[in-house]
């Protein structure tokens, strides 16, 4: 008997391999990367080719991860950078183990709501330094590479700290970006001076340097993470810190460390899908899964009136309890395993009237059961794989930019709450809810590791990619092109689509009541995404690159033959 993994991998390879006459028709525009070797799956292509390069020259999947993300950093500086944090899934193929990294940074001990309050602020900041958390994404290179690496921090560095040096055009949505921020930049002399050259943003094509962030990529590649965090760069942040009225101290880098966290997970239709555990919302994504579980999405159908709606309402029911609940686990009792329980899913999904949108969802109450943004994803050619994500969180984070580091600093900080009652409260040396969350699934032979950006999007975004996988079967780079939704708000009926959901699909939708703000074919605000896959069976793997991004999946080049 063959069972229903290898049944399911059969067709998947088939519809790769052996497309139909009407291939030419399909709506997928681009084709999937095949390879025996590695692929790096960035949001730029250079990016991607410095992490296929680094596998080339003998590193495995984590070199490569932190190599291509160094150099997001360079080009990619207003979506992420040292000055933000970092979470990966690292999936090891000879123990089939999955081990989680959060590198999410905690904020200054000094730091009170009352202090906040006191300085007339009645919400948290969403940008200067008092909504600045430590940084903790070069203590994840550092334990990243420490613990599965092969390659030294000096090697993996240097491709960054030369794009740095010598310069590199820039891409056109990266354009955009910067030019979306100059207001932002305008705003901190450092800012301006490193990131405004003549006063303007760069524009598509056009050359920048960063001489600054070389720099300090270059004592990061000589004294490795203490250069951070017990360093010049240390000494340049903490003084740009004092010198706007922060909080940050020196104690607050020293004891600063990254934790490896073991993995949250649920089953969605034979699949197991895994997230991060809280401080992030990858929760979310699952408990969207479980209860979109209850319902018949294949039979529904891909983009049709039914399984948008069912979707729609599990985000909101599922947000509803990030919102309520997530927090800093050493802080907070977060009821993880309440929340993922199968059976408070199906009550969950019992709350979703087919015939008409609930625009004011309430958080449930879980059983108690024990406890802007970059993403990349590698594969090496030995099956272990990364699912990476890295961010200053909103564009450029906070705005600040310590004298002479070449990077801003994140503006994590603004997702506490000031209500006092609230899981959530801002604390000394407390991590935020966190946005940015790394994913992987697998089922029988095969592992995916695929991610999507774009803050609140990213839950639900990953939800509606394991849809298109398990329930539409659709392959990787199709399951990122599909057309997406998006809800960024808590409350309301408000709703994000993509243009490509079918018309009549959308007045369906407005009829059962939800409020749809249409975007484009390709939007930006749905996020844009990277994905991986391993066929342990075959020893192939395949990558995916999300058009609505700059970048591309590459793979690892063929060695040279004499």
């Amino acid at each position: 008997m063959i069972s229903g993994s290898k049944l399911w991998l059969g067709f998947f390879l088939f519809v790769v391999a052996f497309p139909t006459s009407r291939a030419a028709d399909r709506s997928q525009a681009r084709s999937m990367v095949i390879s025996r070797s590695g692929i790096v799956a960035t949001e730029h292509p250079l990016a991607s080719q410095i992490g296929a390069q680094v596998l080339a020259q003998g590193g495995n999947a984590i070199d490569a991860a932190v190599a291509a993300n160094a150099a997001m950093g360079v080009v990619a500086p207003m979506a992420n950078g040292m000055g933000g944090d970092l979470f990966a899934i690292v999936y090891e193929a000879k123990s089939g183990k999955l081990y989680g990294l959060n590198a999410s940074g905690w904020s200054p001990a000094g730091t009170s709501i009352e202090s906040l309050k006191g300085k007339g602020f009645a919400a948290m900041p969403q940008s200067g330094i008092h909504s600045v958390t430590v940084p903790g994404c070069v203590a994840g290179w550092h334990a990243l590479l420490d613990r599965f690496g092969r390659k030294r921090m000096s090697t993996v560095l240097a491709p960054a700290i030369r794009l740095a040096d010598e310069g590199f055009p820039v891409t056109e949505i990266f354009s955009d970006y910067w030019i979306a921020s100059e207001r932002k930049l305008r705003s901190d002399t450092n800012a301006t001076r490193v990131f405004l050259h003549d006063g303007m943003a760069p524009r598509p094509g056009e050359m920048f340097r960063n001489p600054e962030v070389a720099w300090s990529l270059k004592q990061i590649a000589r004294r490795g993470a203490k250069a951070f965090y017990d360093g010049e760069i240390t000494k340049r942040i903490l003084k740009c810190s004092a010198d706007r009225g922060g909080k940050l101290t020196a104690e607050d880098f020293a004891r600063f460390s990254p934790e490896w966290v073991e993995t949250i997970s649920t089953t969605y239709r034979g699949w197991t899908v895994s997230e991060l555990p809280p401080n992030g919302q990858g929760i979310a994504a699952l408990a969207m899964l479980n209860v979109m579980e209850n319902y018949p999405l294949a039979k529904f159908g891909a983009n049709s009136t039914d399984a948008l709606h069912v979707m729609i309402e599990a985000k909101k029911l599922a947000y509803a309890d990030l919102l309520n609940f997530v927090a800093d686990p050493h802080f907070a009792k977060v009821p993880v395993a309440g929340i993922l329980s199968k059976d408070y899913a199906a009550q969950r999904a019992k709350l979703i009237e087919m015939n008409k949108a609930n625009c004011r969802v309430p958080h449930g109450q879980p059983p108690p059961m024990g406890t802007d943004t970059t993403y990349l994803c590698v594969v090496d050619a030995d099956g272990n794989m990364v699912s990476y994500i890295q961010s200053n969180y909103n564009s450029f984070g906070s705005g600040v930019v310590p004298d002479g580091v070449g990077f801003a600093l994140q503006n994590r900080g603004g997702l506490f709450s000031l209500d006092p009652a609230h899981p959530n409260a801002l604390a000394g040396r407390k991590r935020p809810l966190h946005t940015i969350i790394p994913a992987f699934m697998a089922k029988g032979d095969v592992r995916i590791a695929f991610g999507i950006m774009g803050g609140w999007n990213q839950s639900q975004a990953h939800a509606q990619f394991v849809a298109n996988v398990v329930d539409h079967r659709l392959n990787i780079q199709a399951a990122l092109e599909a057309p997406r939704f998006t809800k960024m708000t808590f409350d309301g009926c408000d709703v994000e689509m993509e243009s490509r959901v079918p018309p009549a699909v959308r007045a369906a939708l407005e009829q059962r009541g939800h409020q749809i703000e249409l975007r484009g074919e390709f939007a930006a605000d749905v996020g844009g995404g990277q994905a991986v896959l391993r066929d342990f069976a075959t020893g192939i793997n395949f990558g995916a690159s999300d058009p609505r991004k700059d970048g591309s999946a590459i793979p690892q080049p063929l060695k040279e033959t004499r």
